[in-house]
């Protein structure tokens, strides 16, 4: 069966960094933000154009006296204005997102003009070509009637018909976007941008009194984003260099304090698992925290698989030679017994009872201590609580050894009295294995601790087994039914309640300090 394709962590890194650098540029293009704000650009600056010819307009048109009946109609007031306002802004309202692309402009139709605003828009018309050369912005002055009366080569026709024109002879600003007629082929890399195909037009209504003199009627195509990008192609550069960079840096933080870690823990398992134990050390790059603490946890579980692992292979092969011994001697004697049949005397034949019924009874003490350790090794703490007097109350009265406690018999610490006792029988038992005759106990507490000691007056321990005496079958008395596990049992159990035991330097006999936290 095929591996399910999982795609790897530094593609998947790869590809956000990337979405990230380009989000700029889609917001540019695909968006239109930077595109419309070019477009309500140019049609704020065509209504302060037109507004100021207007006005240049009204003027001519109050000092030629012309009677208001020539003039168009009255305009419609602001929804929400009054009469005596000052001002009356008109704000660009095109959206290229938004509004309708309109068709060219149609074509201005001939049309009678009155003689009077031919005057006037040959008085305007100078003015009319020097503002164009400078805005490049293209105008037409209207009359009432939509003719026009100033503008290049359409003087004398109306553009009353152009929705936009109409619109404004109502006494309303009036803007469209139109299709714009293109003098030449656009370069391709203009194709991108909306905005070259477009030309905006605005109507400015020309109000004198209460009346619509005329328009104004203004055109210019907006300048387009791939043109405007290019005029500022060094800022441009600079910020794209600039993202480039950012991008970089976090693909390089990225790397070092993410993948690499992981990439090495990866390693680090695979070697693990391939059983070099020199995998299991620190990794030589954390990055984070968080990766340091998963390191770290991964770590010591290695280390804790690796001491179980050492731990079951010792225990089996000091399990078996331990067994080997009694059940080598049970079967020899059994085997006797069935060959010698009648011919072996009574004395020799219940020598070899004897020898059976003990070696059996060392594998009952030795099944019995394997299930006492195996039980203190996965001891859960249960919050109980016990002191030494209590602890002393419960320990067998035919004991070998007798027991004492010289301070701190009140005391409490963190164990149940059932635990405390097995640890402090095995201890006293392997004094009394030892030739002691006393075994005195003292209590000490301390803010989070209580320490107990374990003395006795025997031979002691020597120098070169201090080291082993917690080792699990480690006994020095096996000859006379040890097996080794006490002290391993009476170790599981401090262990397992988050306690510490460790052998204590004495000029005479022996003694244990138990750690155990307070209660």
């Amino acid at each position: 069966m095929s591996e399910k394709w999982r795609p790897r962590l530094g593609l998947v890194v790869l590809v956000i960094l990337m979405t990230v650098m380009v989000l700029p540029f889609v917001g540019l293009f695909f968006f239109r933000l930077y595109e419309n704000q070019l477009i309500r650009q140019t049609e704020a600056e065509l209504i302060a154009q037109g507004a100021a010819i207007a006005a240049i307009y009204a003027r001519e048109v109050r000092d030629a006296d012309i009677p208001r009946e020539k003039l168009g109609a009255m305009p419609a007031p602001a929804a929400g204005s009054s009469v005596d306002e000052r001002y009356h802004p008109i704000e660009p309202r095109l959206d290229l997102a938004i509004d309708p692309v309109l068709p060219r402009r149609p074509d201005s139709v001939p049309a009678a003009v009155d003689p009077v605003f031919v005057a006037i828009g040959a008085r305007l018309t100078g003015i009319l070509t020097d503002t164009q050369t400078i805005t490049l912005a293209g105008f037409r002055l209207l009359d009432p009637s939509g003719v026009v009366i100033a503008g290049s080569g359409e003087t004398g026709k109306s553009l009353a018909g152009i929705e936009e024109v109409r619109t404004a002879l109502t006494g309303t600003y009036a803007s469209a976007l139109r299709t714009r007629v293109l003098d030449s082929p656009v370069p391709p890399i203009y194709s991108v941008s909306r905005g070259t195909r477009v030309r905006v037009f605005a109507a400015i209504p020309v109000i004198v009194g209460d009346r619509v003199a005329g328009v104004v009627y203004a055109s210019r195509t907006p300048n387009n984003i791939v043109k405007h990008l290019y005029s500022e192609r060094g800022k441009v550069i600079l910020a794209a260099l600039t993202i480039l960079g950012v991008t970089l840096s976090i693909a390089f933080v990225f790397i070092r304090t993410i993948s690499r870690p992981i990439y090495e823990l990866i390693d680090r398992t695979a070697r693990i698992s391939a059983g070099d134990r020199n995998a299991i050390g620190p990794l030589h790059h954390h990055g984070t925290r968080e990766m340091a603490e998963l390191s770290n946890a991964f770590l010591d579980m290695a280390h804790k698989l690796q001491a179980r692992s050492d731990t079951i292979r010792t225990f089996a092969t000091h399990v078996s030679h331990e067994l080997k011994s009694p059940l080598t001697a049970i079967q020899g004697a059994a085997e006797l017994l069935r060959d010698a049949g009648d011919e072996m005397g009574q004395e020799k034949r219940v020598r070899f009872y004897s020898n059976i019924i003990a070696d059996t009874d060392r594998l009952n003490r030795l099944v019995r201590r394997l299930i006492e350790l195996a039980r203190a090794e996965s001891m859960h703490l249960t919050g109980e609580t016990t002191s030494l007097g209590e602890v002393v109350e419960m320990l067998v009265p035919d004991r070998r050894i007798p027991v004492e406690i010289d301070a701190g018999a009140d005391i409490r610490f963190r164990m149940s009295a059932e635990n405390a006792a097995i640890i402090l029988s095995n201890l006293a038992d392997n004094s009394a294995r030892h030739g002691a005759t006393r075994f005195t106990l003292n209590a000490v507490a301390g803010p989070e601790v209580v320490t107990l000691t374990a003395s006795d007056d025997g031979k002691g321990i020597s120098p070169g087994n201090k080291g082993r005496i917690f080792e699990p079958f480690f006994t020095t008395r096996r000859e006379s039914g040890g097996t080794g596990l006490g002290l391993g049992i009476a170790a599981a159990l401090v262990r397992g309640h988050d306690g510490t035991i460790e052998l204590q330097g004495t000029t005479a006999g022996a003694c244990f300090a138990i750690r155990l936290p307070a209660a």
